[in-house]
């Protein structure tokens, strides 16, 4: 089900007629500025902040995910699959799923609809789609987990390895302490933040009960997001189990994992009272950890964590046997994971690697996320995607760059405190028998062997962006998406499967939902710029452009709204599969497989934190394309297989985003 990764969300909102995005996720948001209250001093190197209304204020009263109408569903199917078929191809497929309406399909969304009624507390999408993610058996690496990389620090000297990764500790704790406490910030969409976003408004909607905290933001203009998942965030391990995997947390955990030349440490960063270990002592941890001499093991265990999910439960159950019960419950509960890499980065590309998938020995891929700092200073998120969708990573990062940068809590030039490392620090040593080594050293090779697969390159095109596009009143995420479909068909000459995933955080309990790019608007657009750019007038092509942007406008309305069609398709066909009814013919189709079978699978990302996003292509003939508009340039960040070229690709990207912007011109082409 990798084909279901959700990277890249975009909850979009209606005002006056005009379409706003408000981006935010596993790859992709506009970082808003946290106006609160600074904390009191004494406590000031506790908390971020002290938010006037309480974090978890509006989660009772968020409104419920819909489900959409049946007829809408199969309607907005029928115009996705247009674009990828021949005519003979559709009718079969419009047959199908006509069908499916006047019969089991019928039946199937009623009980969806009473089993939502029975279950006002969630959403109809929650529990299928955890299901889904804890139940894949493929290797969380390069099939699910994503990475975002931090911009450097803008003060250089902050970017050693041990300052940045102390600062980057002590934050990460400040902005657990500070969510725990209910006094992180709540996640609101402004729109009107004149209104909404002051401290008048604050300190009304505080007094506000929650049952109806939501309806007070709703009349300015504010929509608050789910913040179900942020408890996950901390403490949290993915647990490999046969058939289906668990999630683990276990909030009493005040202790730090660290991976070097894959040895595990663990220390306390949290003390008995349950505050922040001063930062001198962290930093002397880290130091003490980084001089040590200890040489690589022979049989990393972290390299397990990357095997297949049944094969990983097995040796897991083999390690539990060998008398290593209590330190796997040391590593599932500890805060995160910080990985200290030897290596410096040579380049973008370089770091994308790393950050994505590494070697295997020095990274435990199954925590909630892990923090990687490299030689040179680098820093990348790495995390686990079943137990939420990036909202939180993402705001999580913002907040500890915004943090680490601002009030960073060591300096250079300061002393590391003069405390007894050794004994605070522990090395985890594992008891090994001759079936875990062989385990070991088979997940090694097969790691080995798949990320010597993965191709990654970079494009960055200077022509324009953002600024000019909305200057041409066109859509920068439509255009961007417009330029994947024009550069594949350049590239391959045909219009394929595209994958946008959109948040549902605007609901209570809402996961993602799909945008689909390919439409029929795209492909008419791309042929006439790609295979007949003599036949069409400036205007002509301008007027295609505006179409498209339209179109893309809308079902991205739609998907943040909760009315796409993949979640209820999805849903109705969990719920036949659970109660072991034969699948309708609708999900039998062979374009049902081909339109989930997302050959371009799409991420945007702009945030003042992120230099980088990434991710792994969802199938092997596919494309995993991380992109951000920014206001005078657009960047990509691609992975492909050896089926795909991924360098010819983003020339294809470049050429077509260059022919856009020629029409934007006014000139026509060549």
């Amino acid at each position: 089900m990798a084909g279901l990764l959700s990277l890249h969300c975009v909850a979009s909102l209606k005002k006056s007629g005009s379409l706003i995005h408000f981006r935010s996720a596993a790859l992709g948001v506009h970082m808003r500025h946290y106006s609160s209250k600074k904390a009191p001093s004494s406590s000031s190197s506790e908390y971020l902040h002290q938010s006037v209304v309480p974090s978890m204020h509006y989660q009772k009263s968020l409104p419920r995910l819909p489900i959409p109408k049946l007829e809408d569903t199969i309607r907005r199917y029928l115009a996705a699959q247009k674009p990828l078929l021949d005519d003979d191809q559709f009718r079969t497929t419009e047959k199908l799923a006509q069908d499916f309406q006047n019969g089991a399909g019928k039946q199937l969304h009623e009980e969806l609809v009473a089993q939502d009624k029975n279950n006002k507390h969630t959403s109809y999408i929650s529990a299928p789609w955890f299901d889904m993610y804890l139940s894949a058996r493929d290797s969380v690496v390069l099939n699910f987990n994503p990475f975002m990389s931090f911009n450097p620090d803008p003060k250089t000297e902050y970017n050693d390895q041990l300052l940045r990764a102390t600062n980057m500790v002590c934050s990460a704790v400040r902005f657990m302490k500070t969510l725990r406490a209910g006094l992180l910030e709540p996640e609101v969409f402004h729109l009107n933040p004149v209104k909404s976003d002051t401290d008048s408004f604050k300190n009304f909607i505080r007094w506000v009960p929650s049952s109806l905290s939501w309806y007070g933001a709703y009349m300015v203009n504010a929509y608050p997001l789910d913040m179900s998942q942020y408890f996950r965030l901390f403490n949290s391990t993915r647990i490999p189990k046969h058939g289906r995997d668990e999630l683990f947390t276990d909030e009493k955990g005040r202790h730090l994992l660290v991976m070097r030349k894959g040895n595990m440490y663990v220390f306390d960063i949290i003390d008995r009272d349950g505050n922040l270990v001063k930062p001198a002592e962290i930093q002397s941890h880290l130091k003490y950890i980084l001089s040590d001499s200890t040489p690589a093991p022979a049989f990393p265990l972290s390299v397990l964590t990357s095997e297949n999910r049944d094969v990983w439960a097995g040796l897991r159950d083999k390690l539990i046997g060998a008398g290593n019960a209590e330190d796997l419950r040391v590593v599932d509960s500890a805060l995160f994971c910080l990985s200290l890499d030897d290596e410096s980065m040579r380049d973008h590309i370089h770091i994308s690697h790393n950050m994505l998938h590494g070697n295997g020995c020095n990274r435990w891929y199954d925590k909630s996320f892990s923090l990687i700092v490299t030689k040179d200073g680098q820093a990348a998120i790495n995390f686990e995607h079943s137990w939420g969708d990036g909202v939180a990573v993402l705001r999580f990062q913002n907040e500890v760059f915004k943090d680490t940068t601002e009030k960073p809590l060591v300096h250079p030039g300061s002393a590391a405190a003069a405390v007894d490392s050794a004994s605070a620090v522990r090395r985890l040593q594992f008891k090994l028998n001759k079936e875990l080594e062989n385990g070991i050293q088979k997940a090694k090779e097969n790691i080995d062997s798949a990320v010597s697969k993965l191709t990654i390159d970079a494009m960055e095109f200077k022509r324009g962006g953002k600024e000019q596009l909305k200057k041409n009143r066109l859509s920068p995420d439509a255009i961007a998406q417009l330029a994947f479909q024009m550069g594949f068909l350049r590239q391959y000459g045909q219009t394929v499967a595209t994958y946008e995933s959109c948040s549902t955080a605007a609901f209570k309990h809402g996961r993602t939902e799909t945008i689909r790019p390919a439409t029929v608007q795209t492909k008419k657009c791309s042929h006439a710029f790609v295979q007949q750019p003599g036949k069409h007038s400036v205007a002509e092509l301008q007027a295609m452009l505006d179409e498209c942007s339209k179109y893309h406008g809308q079902l991205t309305k739609e998907a943040a709204m909760g009315q796409g069609f993949d979640r209820h398709l999805f849903a109705m066909r969990y719920l036949a599969a659970s109660k072991g009814q034969a699948l309708p013919s609708l999900y039998t189709d062979p374009a049902y497989a081909a339109i989930n079978h997302n050959i371009l699978s799409t991420s945007t990302l702009t945030s003042p934190a992120v230099s980088l996003g990434g991710f792994a292509p969802v199938v092997p003939d596919g494309f995993g394309v991380g992109y951000g508009v920014h206001d005078n340039w657009i960047g990509c960040n691609v992975s492909s297989y050896p089926a795909r070229n991924v360098h010819e690709f983003l020339q294809c990207v470049h050429k077509s985003l260059e022919d856009i912007f020629t029409v934007l011109d006014g000139k026509p082409l060549s």
